[in-house]
């Protein structure tokens, strides 16, 4: 349970809400620091996007408390509704007006402004957002990744305490998805402002943040920097979530987890443990050997793709038992090796996981 914090912008600390006797989100515990980027981030249903409802005061949780600068804004009879917390929303669809220009929508936040402050701050956030041109135009007139970068411009003119995305860039093609997300990271960053967002895509919370969350039927699995998630999951559940990995069924020995590509050290299970052990494909290295060589640390290669920076190896072991297991290998560039060749396969132990086998 995280208590009162002055020095965060958000805190949602024990929440707990369901609807009826699904339970969404159970003991969460979230904090973002001023200036930060939080990504929340977990398949569909897992309750991401409830907790930054909860965030915002669009939805009411059972319990918990939620302080946003220091301030509680809901627990202990408190109930603050979402236009008096100060927040900035971005929404998938953008929800600009489609009745008033771009001026006219980011201006609708800032009726309290006397007309020349308020026109300023306008045109400084439209120039923010690189819009500065279309103060005219019509959200029907813009492009996806335009309105995108309005419903942000209209978010930050207010000065909020916090900027809530749920998906922002879901609806937009993959290459214009990198560019708009890439201009909307520089904004928040040159402009300091506390970000929590809502996203179901690994890369595009490594991206994005500063300290990811990933959840997991409404819980915390795990919260941290991008490295720290990458190399240091805690479950299986969290590395296989941040891309493709190889699955290996093994037998701890001697504190090691005997594979086909040889002993992995398995801290912390005893003798004759049945464990899983996952490897990121880019842990694989490829050298060439003897053509007769087998048994553990040697497979021959079934087939191979380039995929534009990388190319993905398709291998299988050759393990003097009989058996094969089949792995991938992610090679930077081109894989000039032919199929049915054999190679001695080396491993990054940093991108290499033991966990408990899990019925």
């Amino acid at each position: 349970m995280i208590l009162k914090d002055t020095n965060n912008s958000l805190v949602l600390s024990a929440i707990h809400h369901a609807y009826g006797d699904v339970m969404a989100v159970k003991s969460l515990d979230i904090t973002v620091k001023p200036g930060e980027v939080v990504c929340l981030l977990g398949p569909s249903g897992c309750g991401k996007t409830t907790a930054l409802r909860i965030a915002a005061g669009l939805e009411v949780p059972q319990s918990g408390a939620v302080y946003l600068n220091g301030s509680q804004v809901f627990g202990d009879g408190v109930f603050l509704p979402p236009e008096k917390r100060n927040i900035g929303l971005v929404f998938q669809d953008y929800a600009l007006f489609p009745h008033l220009s771009v001026y006219d929508n980011i201006a609708f936040g800032l009726k309290s402004l006397p007309h020349n402050e308020k026109h300023s701050l306008i045109i400084e956030m439209l120039h923010e957002v690189g819009m500065g041109d279309y103060s005219d135009s019509y959200p029907h007139m813009l492009s996806g990744g335009q309105q995108q970068r309005i419903a942000l411009a209209r978010a930050l003119a207010r000065n909020p305490n916090l900027i809530l995305m749920d998906e922002p860039f879901s609806g937009l093609d993959a290459r214009l998805r990198d560019k708009v997300r890439d201009r909307t990271l520089h904004v928040l960053k040159r402009l300091g402002s506390a970000a929590l967002m809502v996203t179901h895509d690994a890369e595009e919370a490594m991206f994005m943040a500063d300290r990811i969350a990933v959840m997991l039927d409404g819980s915390l699995v795990q919260i941290g920097t991008p490295d720290e998630l990458y190399f240091s999951p805690k479950t299986a559940f969290v590395a296989e979530f941040f891309g493709e990995v190889n699955h290996i069924l093994a037998t701890v020995k001697s504190n090691m987890a005997e594979t086909p590509l040889g002993p992995i050290e398995a801290k912390g299970f005893k003798e004759g443990d049945k464990v899983e052990v996952i490897i990121r494909p880019e842990a694989l290295s490829l050298e060439s050997c003897d053509q007769s060589a087998t048994g553990p640390g040697y497979a021959k290669v079934l087939t191979s793709r380039l995929l534009g920076r990388t190319s993905l190896v398709h291998l299988c072991t050759c393990e003097t038992t009989g058996r094969e297991t089949h792995l991938h290998a992610r090679i930077s560039g081109k894989f000039d090796g032919k199929d049915g060749l054999i190679f001695k396969l080396s491993l990054d132990n940093t991108q290499a996981f033991v966990f408990p086998i899990i019925n």
